[in-house]
């Protein structure tokens, strides 16, 4: 699976949008950011969780946490993250490499609100040094996501607002 089976969905539901490749990991957060020169909030990292008896995967902005609370109250119960093994086994991608694309078993797909403050994200694309630029919308659109509000974004590491034309920030 891995990447390939990225590719074979890209090309068959987003034939505009292409793998990017490095030469280095891209397997954390902050490699990732490093590596395709952005700010590690707009990594969309994709979480791998079991809620009771569901295992479902969560998108989210690189600098997100997921809240317990939140988490509850949204998908029902309490989450926990599945071991590195049953990740692989899966989604077809191993830890570091995991997205909501080219999955080896479907999944249900939720991306968190945060995303949203980015015009474009970068996920994993099912290796860890793959990557690919996206708009949240259309990501969660192509996967089917159901948007959720399950995460909190540190508050120094909160994309601002955009300013209004002709407003100035005080």
């Amino acid at each position: 699976m891995t990447v390939e089976s990225v590719r074979q969905f890209l090309s068959t539901y987003a034939p505009d949008v292409e793998v990017i490749e490095l030469p280095g990991s891209t397997a954390t957060v902050e490699l990732a950011a490093a590596g395709h020169g952005v700010e590690p909030a707009q990594i969309a990292k994709t979480l791998s969780l079991r809620v009771k008896d569901r295992t479902l995967l969560v998108v989210t902005c690189g600098v997100a946490r997921l809240n317990n609370k939140k988490v509850k109250s949204v998908l029902g119960g309490k989450a926990t993250m599945l071991a590195a093994e049953e990740v692989a086994a899966l989604t077809g991608h191993p830890v570091g490499g995991v997205c909501p694309f080219g999955l080896a078993t479907p999944l249900p797909v939720y991306c968190d609100v945060s995303l949203r403050a980015f015009d474009e994200v970068l996920p994993a694309a099912g290796s860890t040094n793959s990557a690919l630029r996206i708009s949240p919308l259309r990501m969660a659109e192509l996967v089917k996501a159901d948007w959720v509000d399950v995460c909190d974004v540190p508050r120094e590491t909160a994309p601002l607002p955009a300013l209004e034309p002709g407003r100035a920030s005080s």
